[in-house]
């Protein structure tokens, strides 16, 4: 018998793609909010980690696991046709050359930083939840939700900033900028709760899914386990 995939997972999975996407290149931006110096990857990352909890709560952590891989294989399909783009040369009369280089002209080191913080985060995210949602029985989805995604969060930010911006931006700044980061993404998470809460109910009540992950293996490279 083949696997199916509902409609719902489908559309939450399109919509992870497309905010890792766009994450990565808002990251490209440092911005100020108010004493506050965060990248503006920060409007939209988030949201992926919500949309991680959510595909982890319904349908498991199998399907997580599925959801993240196409995540990074289409992040590393964007940045590749951006370098090649780079590298084409541009017709003598365009002007914007300077800032598209700037947007799609990812250094090899932001580029393995953000792939790699953003898998370590997202299985560590799926994880968590996964392993909580057992030992409490399914109860409890709100501390679920906010501490999967503060181990997920911490990991991410722990291991983007130092290899992106190590030796770029002094230590001490780095170190506040990870800090806000944790606390700005998982304050987002507890803001939005309510309106995550509601998906996770009205999906499990149309797709009729709510998958506990007993016997499974958690072992990251096995995507074809669906």
């Amino acid at each position: 018998m083949k696997e199916k995939v509902s409609v719902p997972f489908m559309l939450l999975g399109i919509l992870f793609n497309v905010c890792l996407i766009a994450a990565n290149l808002l990251e490209t931006k440092v911005i100020q909010v108010g004493s506050l110096t965060v990248t503006a990857g920060l409007l939209v990352f988030p949201i992926s980690y919500i949309i991680n909890d959510c595909i982890a709560e319904v349908w498991g952590f199998k399907k997580a696991r599925l959801i993240i891989w196409s995540g990074f294989a289409m992040n590393f399909f964007v940045v590749g046709l951006g370098l090649i783009a780079v590298a084409i040369p541009a017709a003598p009369f365009w002007e914007g050359e300077e800032h598209f280089d700037f947007v799609f002209g990812m250094a090899p080191r932001i580029v393995a930083a953000s792939l790699m913080a953003f898998l370590v985060g997202s299985f560590l995210n799926a994880y968590v939840m996964s392993k909580m949602k057992i030992a409490s029985q399914g109860r409890n989805f709100s501390a679920r939700a906010i501490l999967s995604t503060i181990v997920g969060e911490t990991a991410d930010s722990l291991i983007f900033f130092p290899i992106a911006f190590g030796g770029i931006i002094a230590w001490k700044e780095l170190l506040i900028m990870m800090g806000l980061q944790i606390v700005l993404k998982s304050m987002y998470e507890v803001i939005i709760l309510p309106v995550t809460i509601r998906v996770v109910k009205v999906i499990k009540k149309v797709d009729g899914s709510d998958v506990y992950d007993t016997n499974i293996s958690y072992n990251v490279l096995k995507v074809k386990d669906i």
